[in-house]
């Protein structure tokens, strides 16, 4: 049965950082490209960030380059994302998602208030 699990979510002030994770299970993680979404309240969901299924290549929405760093660890089944110099405009539930199959967690909450 495949599983993405997102975590690492919650509260964060202005300028400050989190890390989410998402956990994979039930499909051959290291042969996929994983991707970030997010959706804010009100809003469409939007691409965040890709990563390849080697690691090697990324790629980011403008609105978020220089500031979040997605990677992935294969011998975890599982992809992150570095988020810092957050923004109130950041908030929004996060998705992780493999496209090919379309695979998506649950999501996870970030809130970015002072």
């Amino acid at each position: 049965q495949v599983q993405l699990v997102e975590s690492g979510g919650g509260l964060a002030q202005p300028g400050g950082s989190l890390r989410l994770s998402c956990a994979a299970s039930g499909f051959a993680f290291r042969l996929f490209a994983m991707r970030w979404y997010r959706q804010a309240p009100g809003m469409e969901r939007e691409f965040v960030a890709r990563i390849s299924g080697s690691g090697g290549s990324t790629l980011y929405a403008d609105s978020v380059k220089g500031r979040f760093t997605i990677s992935r660890d294969n011998a975890k089944n599982t992809v992150y994302l570095q988020m810092n110099s957050l923004r109130p405009e950041d908030t929004a539930v996060y998705y992780c998602n493999e496209a090919v199959n379309n695979y998506w967690g649950q999501g996870t909450q970030v809130t970015v208030s002072s």
